[in-house]
């Protein structure tokens, strides 16, 4: 069994998985403002051009699923390194594609290696750190997750607007090659030989059936990817809803989202601060029982009008409300898979992707003028979430929080 006293990260290696979780949302949205120039220039249609964002996002969420169970086997810092310089490799192949198709494979395969860093910091964590540190780490994370997002389009327009839209794939060709230095210079393997599950196919299968067989766990996956899904139904219809629904216009709706960015952030560091202090049980209750009602008044608001002041708030209280559901859902998660942290990781970033593709066109299906399947979505949503909190995790462990307070004393 792995040593059960946590090894503190040092300053350079909380850096470093910190870049390893943002490379991913980065390649995401960087690019998303060079939509019109790409299909211009490489002569497709923007169905082609946003094809190219669907291959990188399957490719995330495959790749986790491969990369997570091999880590379990083989140790974190190979396939580390593998999928990093995949990853870097695959920057440069976007960079210098001379159609779409060529684009799509590489960042297809872009998506494949870039999952390496979304999955493998999420187990380092597990495999070093315990209690409320963990969260701690864990919210860090998420955090960087939600902002880098955010960010990206901005970052990304200043670039497309002064060197063009293949100058954004050699600023991630940039960070990714940091990511693989780092990645060689500072992590040293975090799962002992003795702890992992050996390789080969039916390894690999015996680690997803444990892992899946443990009740607990698949609460806390789904109550975190369910939760994930109303995020992203959210973040899917907001430049819709604020900009054609409620009229706003673009600037204003860029500010607003930020700001609304900017409260699950709050949120999530005070989750963080309050790890070992308050059960997390305590705090994804809490948190779930906000985002409930917030979208069911949300969706009773957008049946009277949809007036601008309240349904703002609640944009923003709705969002908050997560920050005390995701890192602590993802930490109680890990903490039930032990030696099967790769994989626990892995099940918990492809379903989430896989749910918020899912979630992402439902808001849309009655056109641009309407916000109703947007409040359906979060309500069905975040209501999942919670049923899976409350009848999958009743016989969660009790010991936890005495652990967290003797941590903290330690």
């Amino acid at each position: 069994m792995p040593d059960p006293t946590p090894r503190p990260l040092g300053g350079v290696l909380i850096a470093l998985l910190a870049l390893l979780t943002a490379v991913a949302p980065l390649a995401t949205d960087m690019y998303l403002p060079a939509f019109p120039e790409m299909a211009a220039d490489l002569g497709t249609s923007a169905t082609g051009v946003q094809l190219t964002l669907t291959a990188f996002l399957v490719g995330l969420g495959l790749g986790q699923l491969f990369i997570g169970p091999l880590a379990d086997a083989v140790g974190r810092r190979k396939p580390l390194l593998i999928g990093s310089f995949v990853c870097l490799l695959a920057s440069v192949a976007c960079a210098l594609a001379p159609n779409v198709e060529t684009l799509g494979v590489a960042r297809f395969v872009q998506g494949l290696g870039g999952a390496a860093g979304v999955v493998l910091a999420r187990a380092i964590i597990a495999d070093t750190t315990k209690g409320p540190r963990a969260a701690k780490l864990l919210g860090v994370t998420i955090i960087i997750a939600i902002v880098a997002p955010v960010v990206a389009p901005l970052t990304g327009g200043a670039v497309i607007t002064s060197v063009g839209w293949r100058a954004v794939f050699w600023v991630l060709t940039g960070l990714t090659a940091l990511m693989f230095l780092g990645a060689a210079a500072f992590v040293k393997e975090t799962l002992p030989a003795e702890s992992r599950g050996g390789g080969g196919f039916r390894a690999t299968v015996s680690g997803a059936r444990e892992a899946l067989s443990n009740r607990n766990y698949v609460g806390y996956l789904l109550t975190f990817c369910f939760a994930f899904a109303a995020l992203f139904a959210y973040i899917s219809a907001s430049p819709f809803v604020m900009q054609k629904v409620i009229g706003l216009s673009a600037g204003t709706y860029s500010l607003l989202f930020g700001l609304n960015a900017l409260a699950i952030v709050i949120t999530s560091s005070v989750a963080a601060s309050l790890a070992g202090k308050v059960s997390y049980r305590a705090m994804i209750g809490g948190g779930l029982a906000v985002g409930v009602v917030s979208a069911v008044v949300l969706l009773t608001l957008v049946h009277s009008g949809v007036p601008t002041v309240p349904t703002l708030v609640l944009f923003a209280v709705f969002q908050g409300s997560l920050g005390f559901v995701f890192s602590n859902a993802t930490a109680l998660a890990l903490e039930e898979t032990g030696k099967n942290a790769g994989t626990g990781s892995a099940f918990l970033g492809c379903l989430q992707f896989m749910l918020a593709a899912v979630a992402s066109p439902l808001v849309g299906l009655e056109g641009e003028e309407t916000a109703t399947p947007m409040g359906l979505v979060l309500i069905i949503s975040i209501a999942l979430a919670a049923l899976a909190f409350l009848t999958l995790t009743r016989k969660a462990r009790e010991t936890v929080v005495a652990q967290e307070y003797s941590d903290v004393n330690a």
